[in-house]
Formats: structure tokens, C-alpha cells, sequence
């Protein structure tokens, strides 16, 4: 046995990602990676945590960011280091930051204004270059990167309200052999958006064609997740299997009252569809989502509250009747003096959220947005609030399946090896917690604070998170999926 480590966990309740029951023992970190667990009493190490019984699981890996830019404008990443992340999947809903190889529209494309509202992060002629940049200026946080359609579309159209050429086709096929070839692990679509909206399924399959080639994933935003959602679960299925790679369901809701209750249908097709072929989904702990400001969003919701306004920053953090009333004017007049802005849309069901929880296959993601004044709790609060209010309060699963939720699954579903999981030679990506304790502390009122119960976070062997505090270092690594060619 290894008798010297560079770090000793002891006397840990080891839930090990794989959702199998935890088990006591001590891990033995050696650089970046598990070099033991078990009995290590007769071993040493310079450093030493003692966990008394405290839970050590795998690092939590977010499978829905977009923390494109805040790698690079704020690489400490303190949203989700401090709740326990270590791995962060970017480039979502068809937003990218790269590649643009040509200037951004002025004002920038929503919804690319949702990573940068001024447009001067939209400066990487290609993927590899904006890959380049997270390596040169590496982050906490390790992160896997896909590339976005509308981005692909805003780069290479003037005419987004139509679909694509065949000619701008091709071009964006070549954008996504490039990213492909410098690291990204799928394309991203954000079919429910505008500059998205035009492109038929028969675009978005053709561009995605290289996918299959590099082993790639199809994640997608959903062209419809209320009236149309079954229609859109079956386009989602049909650009797979044409394409011939899994897809992800980011982010699986139903949205709308008259849609409340249809996640029983929706979860029926989807385990029907799986055993047709490779499909994941993600969901975030929470009956309100965030995104984009517009009338047509904020009339069907029971609430709504303004996330960031470029035109009125000041109204960040209020709800939408109250802006209105200061102002004198209806509620749609108030949206159309905000804009550009973000909102937090209610209109969702609590039953729906935590059916598609609870779902075997669903992933946990944030969809946290970092650079709204005002963002939604959830990118602060997403990972304890499962394992505070929906496991520990509600019991809606075990421990051993929230941290499953969080780690391994995501981990196998895209393909980071050695990762999601506490076992002798996988990397020491770890989140250390007082279970009793863990839970969220942002709320839609004061939606950033620091979580509860999160006590350390290690990334490739390193502490990034110590008690409330990050530590300064920057360990994470971009990863990739295995380029198996066919």
C-alpha cells in the first residue's frame, strides 16, 4: 500500500457518484487523481481533512451553463465553486461565444446578449482560438464546450428571420468541423429563440451532419416546451437520429397552466423513445425559469421579475407590475422601455418540477445566468437546493441518487472519463459537505449568497473552496469527449 499521499481524507461517508450505498473510509489524492480509498490510518500526507463522518462525493458537474465568459472575465467562478461545482458544461441553447469570424451586430443578437450585451467577448474568429484563451487563463472550474447554432447563424447570415441557404449551410458545417477538431464536445440549439426560430429541422440536421464524425452530442432548447412540447420532443428525436448521435433535452419543463401536469406525458414518450435510441435531459430545481425579456414571454407568466435592463439598470431585481406602476404606463409599454433586458418568468408547475426530478435519467443543471444584475437563484443555489430542500425535506430520491443526479450520470452522458465519480484512478474532482446542513440560501430576493453546508471543493486535486472562502487556485482543465471517429 501507498504509504505517502499529497492529501488524506479521513473518516468520510463516500458517496461515490455511481448512486451505489455510501460506505466510511478514508481517499488518498496523489496530484490529480485518487490514488486509494479505504483504511489509510498507517499512511500519511502533508495535508490532512478530517471529514468526521461528513459526506465526500464527487465534484458536481453543471450539464447546463452559461458561463462562457465568466471563465474568462471571472475565472475564481465563485456561483458555482461555492456550491460545489467542478465541472461546468458550457455553449447551451445555441449561445456560443466562438466562433465569430466576423464583427458582432450592433446591438448584439438576443439571445447572445445573454453572455455579452456589449458584444466585445465576441471576439474568437474560431473555436479554437476561444479554447486557446480558456487554457492560457485557466479557471476553478473544468469545462466541456459546445457550440451554438445561433451563433453559427448570426456568423454567418444576414438574414436570420429566413433559413439558411445551402451555400450557409455548408459554411456553418465547416464552423462545426472546426470546433470539433479544437475540443467541442457537441452543437447546442436554441430552437425557441428568434434568430433561431426560422431554421427548419432539416438546417439545424444538416449542420449538425459532422457531429457524428467526431463523436459529438445534440443538445438542445426545444423549439417548444408549452402547447407544441410533444411535437418538439419528437423533432429533437427525429435531427438524432438522422444525424446519428444522442441528444440532451436541456433544461425539460412544460410551460404554461393549460400545459401543468403533462410532464407524465412527456416523461412516457421520452423512456419509450430511449429504448430507441441514446437520449439524456437536464432540469433545474425551480417553477420559474430565466432568459431574454419580451412581452410575449411576460403575458403568460404569473409573474415576472427584471433580471437586467441595459436601457434602465436600475429597475434590475423588481417586478415587472411594480416597474410599471413608477412609470406610469401598462406593463407591455414598461417591457418595451426596458429593452434589452432579462426577466424571470413564473409559469411553471411545482408537481411538473419535481416529477421530471425525480425522473431516473434527468441531470441536474443550472441554467444560471452570471452576468444578469439580478440573476435567478439558481445560479448560486442549484446543487444544495436538491440536496437541502428536495432530498433531505421533501425525500423526493436518497443522497445516493442526488449526488448520481449530479456527478456520474452527467459524467457518462457526456463522456468526461474519470470524472462524476469517486474510484481509485479517476481525477480528484470533489465536493466535501456536512449533509445535515446543505442547502440553498439565495432566494428570487436576494438571489446571490453563498450556500450552506458546502465546506470544500477540490479540483484535480487541488482546494479551490475552503470553508466560505475560494482559495485562489485555478486547476480546471477543458475537457473533451473521445474523438472515436466512425
Amino acid at each position: 500500500m501507498q504509504k505517502n499521499f499529497d492529501l488524506i481524507i479521513r473518516h468520510a461517508t463516500v458517496i461515490d457518484g455511481t448512486g451505489a450505498p455510501r460506505y466510511s473510509a478514508d481517499i488518498g489524492i496523489v496530484g490529480d487523481r485518487i490514488a486509494k480509498i479505504g483504511d489509510l490510518s498507517l499512511s500519511s500526507s502533508k495535508n490532512e481533512i478530517d471529514l468526521q463522518g461528513r459526506v465526500a462525493a464527487p465534484g458536481f458537474i453543471d450539464a447546463h451553463t452559461h458561463d462562457d465568459r465568466m471563465m474568462l472575465s471571472d475565472p475564481e467562478m465563485t456561483p458555482k465553486i461555492s456550491q460545489g461545482v467542478t465541472t461546468i458544461i458550457g455553449g447551451n441553447c445555441g449561445v456560443s461565444l466562438a466562433p465569430m469570424p466576423r464583427p458582432i451586430p450592433d446591438p448584439v443578437t438576443p439571445p447572445l446578449n445573454l453572455l455579452d450585451d456589449e458584444g466585445s467577448w465576441f471576439k474568437f474568429p474560431t473555436f479554437a482560438s476561444y479554447l486557446s484563451a480558456l487554457k492560457a487563463q485557466p479557471a476553478t472550474t473544468n469545462r466541456a464546450m459546445l457550440v451554438g447554432h445561433t451563433t453559427l447563424r448570426v456568423a454567418v447570415m444576414d438574414d436570420l428571420e429566413s433559413a439558411a441557404t445551402p451555400a450557409q449551410i455548408e459554411q456553418m458545417k465547416v464552423l462545426v468541423s472546426e470546433a470539433m477538431q479544437a475540443g467541442a464536445i457537441g452543437v447546442s440549439t436554441g430552437l425557441f429563440y428568434e434568430p433561431a426560430v426560422a431554421a427548419p429541422t432539416e438546417e439545424v440536421i444538416e449542420i449538425c451532419r459532422p457531429l457524428k464524425e467526431f463523436n459529438g452530442l445534440y443538445c438542445t432548447h426545444m423549439r417548444d416546451e408549452a402547447d407544441g412540447v410533444m411535437d418538439s420532443l419528437e423533432e429533437t428525436f427525429r435531427i438524432g437520429r438522422e444525424v446519428g448521435v444522442p441528444v440532451v433535452i436541456s433544461h425539460h419543463k412544460l410551460i404554461g397552466q393549460k400545459n401543468y401536469g403533462r410532464s407524465d406525458e412527456t416523461l412516457a414518450f421520452i423512456q419509450k423513445s430511449m429504448a430507441k435510441q441514446p437520449i439524456c435531459l437536464d432540469c433545474y430545481p425551480y417553477a420559474a425559469g430565466s432568459t431574454v425579456l419580451s412581452w410575449s414571454r411576460a403575458v403568460t407568466s404569473a409573474r415576472v421579475i427584471v433580471t437586467w435592463s441595459k436601457k434602465l439598470p436600475e429597475y434590475a431585481g423588481q417586478d415587472l407590475d411594480k416597474i410599471a406602476e413608477k412609470m406610469g404606463v401598462s406593463q407591455e409599454e414598461a417591457v418595451e422601455k426596458l429593452l434589452p433586458a432579462g426577466a424571470i418568468y413564473f409559469r411553471m408547475d411545482e408537481g411538473d418540477v419535481q416529477k421530471i426530478m425525480q425522473f431516473g435519467p434527468t441531470m441536474i443543471g443550472s441554467d444560471g445566468l452570471p452576468h444578469d444584475a439580478s440573476p435567478h437563484p439558481r445560479l448560486w443555489a442549484t446543487f444544495p437546493r436538491v440536496l437541502g430542500h428536495y432530498r433531505r425535506a421533501l425525500g423526493l430520491f436518497s443522497l445516493e441518487t442526488a449526488v448520481h443526479k449530479m456527478t456520474g450520470l452527467t459524467a457518462v452522458n457526456f463522456g468526461l472519463a474519470d470524472r462524476g465519480v469517486l474510484k481509485e484512478g479517476a481525477y480528484a474532482d470533489l465536493t466535501l459537505f456536512d449533509d445535515d446542513t446543505v442547502d440553498a440560501v439565495a432566494t428570487y430576493e436576494n438571489p446571490i449568497a453563498l450556500s450552506k453546508g458546502i465546506e470544500m471543493v477540490i479540483v484535480n486535486g487541488e482546494v479551490v473552496w475552503d470553508h466560505g472562502k475560494a482559495t485562489g487556485a485555478r486547476p480546471g482543465r477543458v475537457l473533451s469527449r473521445p474523438l472515436t471517429r466512425v
